[in-house]
């Protein structure tokens, strides 16, 4: 396995800084132009928080995964940092050490971040406690793992996010990825209720509720979408409050899949934000340069289109960005 797959994703949020290969339909004024920035910001900022919280998932996984006493199976060795058992298994985190207590009556895992960049896009600083019953092992079906977050990101370009706060993962339908190729699909549920202070220390409510679908074709496929309803949706991912004091929510448009025959890259997907300011954000994935769908390039580029909107001013942009 090259890279961890979630892992990969994190690379867009380097990207994302919306700054590059921008274009308007309006010539902009002082106002829209602090509008558009402040946007583009917002949008980062949500990019960043939903692929590490995904990160986080990832190397949650791994960990109840690595040993027979918390996964409920001969584990074959051990999984080792930057490899994976059989192909199939997540990735063990690079820059983090493992420790575990499997003697009390709740089981704990706690990962510990050394703020080294093995990945090269970031490092991290801090830790995730991971909890499980005793009398639970994670290929159960129904088993749930606990995470308590509290985890600084520091991205290449020197932008940083602190995010804290608890975190659940449910095996759903049971089994451990490296079973995958014997099994027709892997099912884990989240959610996740978090703080997050942003460069301009401000600190904002961040929840997600997430459906993560597993499935092989030459290879592991990764399907997500969101679970929470609004009352008219139920496909939102995230929702809070951004760096800005306003009110968003974040909806999985179209599922967003994830291929290892694509080296692990995003390849399709949409997400759509809605703000409590009138702007409506839309983010399409697996993109070529001009902003047309395109085949699974490997280790080429993807880029994605972010499209937003203000309906109180009629203005449309559009900024496209490689991932």
């Amino acid at each position: 396995m090259k890279t961890n797959f979630l892992f990969r994703i994190a690379i867009f949020a380097a990207c994302a800084t919306f700054a590059i290969a921008c274009k308007k339909d309006n010539s902009s004024s002082s106002n829209s132009s602090t509008t558009a920035t402040s946007v583009q910001t917002a949008a980062d900022d949500q990019t960043m928080a939903s692929n590490e919280s995904d990160a986080i998932s990832n190397d949650a996984d791994a960990a109840v995964s690595s040993s027979a006493t918390t996964a409920g199976a001969s584990i074959e060795g051990s999984v080792k940092a930057g490899s994976s058992t059989l192909g199939m298994g997540p990735l063990m985190p690079c820059d983090a050490t493992i420790s575990f207590d499997t003697t009390s009556d709740t089981k704990s895992l706690t990962i510990t971040y050394s703020g080294t960049s093995c990945w090269g896009n970031r490092s991290r600083s801090g830790t995730i406690v991971i909890s499980l019953p005793k009398g639970v092992h994670w290929r159960d079906v129904g088993a749930v793992v606990t995470l308590t977050v509290d985890v600084t990101i520091t991205r290449k370009d020197g932008k940083i996010i602190t995010i804290k706060g608890q975190k659940t993962i449910t095996n759903t339908t049971g089994g451990l990825l490296v079973d995958l190729p014997n099994l027709t699909s892997i099912t884990r549920d989240i959610a996740a209720n978090f703080t997050i202070t942003y460069p301009n220390n401000t600190t904002r409510t961040w929840n997600s509720s997430k459906h993560r679908v597993f499935t092989y074709n030459d290879g592991i496929v990764l399907t997500t979408t969101g679970t929470h309803s609004d009352g008219t949706n139920g496909d939102v991912a995230e929702w809070g409050t951004n760096r800005f004091g306003v009110v968003f929510e974040s909806r999985i448009s179209v599922p967003k899949v994830i291929a290892q025959s694509c080296d692990y890259r995003l390849t399709a997907g949409e997400n759509t934000i809605t703000r409590g300011d009138n702007i409506t954000s839309v983010i399409t994935y697996g993109l070529d340069i001009n902003g047309n769908p395109t085949s699974c390039p490997g280790l080429g580029t993807y880029y994605a289109q972010l499209v937003w909107s203000n309906s109180a001013n009629g203005k449309t942009y559009t900024f496209i960005f490689p991932y």
